[in-house]
C-alpha cells in the first residue's frame, strides 16, 4: 500500500479516540497498524449502538473513522502469557502508541522503561490528558475535560451569563491524534538519522492551550483575564455571522480598513464610507452594535445565493454557515479532499480523510475498521506460534 509510511510497523494499545486517532493516521500514511484489544474489545466499538437505538447492525462510523485498516489483535495483558505476545510485537515494531493511564501501562508492563529494554529503537508514542510527569497524571480526562473544559476553551466560547457549549465528540481528541501522528514522524527522521528511539508525549492539556494560544498567550503576557465576547461588542463587525433570506452567511473581512469600502460598495450603502461613527477600524469597534444592526438589516433582503455573486464581484470575502450535511455534499469540500473512499468487502465507501496529502508518496486507506480480535490468529501465525499452540492460549484464557 503507498504511502510515506509504508514499511513502518505500528502496535497500538488503547481505546477511545485520542492513540487510535494518531494510529490511524499513521495507518493512512502507509503504516501497518496491530491494534491490540482487551478480550471485551475497545469500549468504543459499542458506545454507539447505547446511544443510538436502530442503527444498522455493525455500523458505528466513529470508531471506523478512527480504526479503518488496522489488524485486531485480542489479548488479555493480565496473563503473563498475554503481556509476553504483547511483547514480541513491540520487539519487532517501530512505534507504540498509546493512551492508556501511566500507572496502567506500568501494571501491564507496557512502560516505556520495560519496552525500551526489548526495542531501543522504538518510538514510544504517549497520549494522556495532563502529561506523563504530572501530578494528575493518572487522572480520567478525556478531551471533554483536559481539552476543553479545563483549559478555558469552554469558557472562551461562552458569553457572561449563557450556557457553556457542549463540545462535539473527538474535538480535541483529533487535534491531540493529529499531533502525535506528526510528533512520530518527527522521531522516525532523527531515528533515521541516528539510530536512537525516543519517546513522544502529547497531552490534551496542552492541546487546548495551543488551540486557543492568542488567548493563553494575552493572559501569560498581559496579565490579563481573557473572556468571550459579547456579540454587540465584537470589535471587527465585518468578521462576523449575518443571516441572509434564507441561510446564514460569515463575512471574513479580518482586515476592516481594507475591505470596507468593498463591503459598502456591495451592500449599496457608499454613504456609510463618510459617516464617522465607521470611518476607521476603532470607529467601527467603537460602534459595532450599530454597524452591525445596519449590516444585518441590508443582508437580511436577499438569499445568499443572490448575494455571493455581489460579495465576489466587489471582493468580499465571505464564507456559508452550513450544516454537516451540507459540508459532506458541498463539491468545494470535495474538490478541498474532505472525502476518501474506502475499500471494503461489500465496496468502496466514502469517509472522511484524514488531514495531509503527500504528492510524492500519495496514500490510501488499506480497508475497513477490523472486527474484534478479527486479525488475532494471523498475527499468533506470523509471531511462529501454530495451531496447537493457538488452542492452548484460547484454553488458559489468553485471548478469547
Amino acid at each position: 500500500m503507498p504511502g510515506p509510511m509504508q514499511g513502518v510497523r505500528v502496535v497500538e494499545l488503547a481505546i477511545w479516540v485520542a492513540a487510535p486517532a494518531a494510529a490511524g493516521i499513521l495507518c493512512d500514511w502507509g503504516a501497518e497498524v496491530i491494534k491490540i484489544e482487551p478480550p471485551e474489545g475497545d469500549p468504543f466499538r459499542a458506545l454507539l449502538a447505547a446511544l443510538q437505538a436502530g442503527m444498522p447492525a455493525g455500523m458505528n462510523p466513529m470508531f471506523e473513522l478512527d480504526n479503518r485498516g488496522k489488524r485486531s489483535i485480542c489479548l488479555d495483558l493480565r496473563t503473563e502469557e498475554g503481556r509476553a505476545i504483547a511483547h514480541r510485537l513491540v520487539a519487532a515494531a517501530d512505534v507504540f502508541v498509546t493512551n492508556q493511564r501511566p500507572g496502567a501501562l506500568q501494571r501491564l508492563g507496557m512502560d516505556e522503561e520495560t519496552l525500551r529494554t526489548l526495542n531501543p529503537r522504538l518510538i514510544y508514542c504517549q497520549i494522556t490528558g495532563y502529561g506523563p510527569e504530572a501530578e494528575e497524571r493518572d487522572r480520567a480526562a478525556y478531551d471533554v475535560g483536559a481539552f476543553w473544559a479545563r483549559s478555558g476553551i469552554a469558557d472562551l466560547l461562552t458569553p457572561a451569563g449563557h450556557e457553556y457549549p457542549l463540545q462535539r465528540g473527538g474535538m480535541g481528541d483529533h487535534n491531540a491524534g493529529a499531533q502525535a501522528a506528526g510528533a512520530v514522524a518527527a522521531a522516525l527522521y532523527w531515528r533515521e538519522k541516528t539510530g536512537q528511539g525516543q519517546r513522544v508525549a502529547v497531552s490534551l492539556a496542552r492541546t487546548g492551550a495551543y488551540t486557543i494560544g492568542w488567548d493563553f498567550n494575552q493572559a501569560l503576557r498581559m496579565d490579563l483575564d481573557v473572556r468571550a465576547y459579547e456579540r454587540p461588542l465584537f470589535p471587527n463587525p465585518l468578521i462576523l455571522p449575518y443571516r441572509c433570506a434564507d441561510r446564514s452567511v460569515w463575512l471574513l473581512m479580518l482586515q476592516g480598513d481594507r475591505h470596507w469600502p468593498d463591503l459598502c460598495r456591495a451592500l449599496g450603502h457608499e454613504e456609510w464610507m463618510a459617516d464617522p461613527r465607521f470611518a476607521t477600524l476603532v470607529d467601527r469597534a467603537m460602534n459595532s452594535a450599530a454597524l452591525q444592526e445596519l449590516i444585518a438589516q441590508v443582508l437580511i433582503e436577499r438569499p445568499l445565493s443572490e448575494w455571493g455573486p455581489i460579495f465576489d464581484r466587489e471582493n468580499v470575502w465571505w464564507a456559508p454557515v452550513q450544516t454537516v450535511y451540507e459540508a459532506a455534499h458541498d463539491p468545494v469540500m470535495q474538490q478541498a479532499g474532505v472525502l476518501v473512499d474506502v475499500p471494503t468487502p461489500e465496496g468502496p465507501v466514502k469517509m472522511v480523510a484524514t488531514p495531509a496529502d503527500f504528492y510524492g508518496t500519495p496514500w490510501q486507506p488499506r480497508g475497513p475498521a477490523p472486527e474484534l480480535g478479527q486479525h488475532t490468529e494471523e498475527i499468533l501465525l506470523e509471531l511462529g506460534y501454530d495451531w496447537d499452540g493457538i488452542v492452548a492460549l484460547k484454553e488458559r484464557g489468553v485471548i478469547p
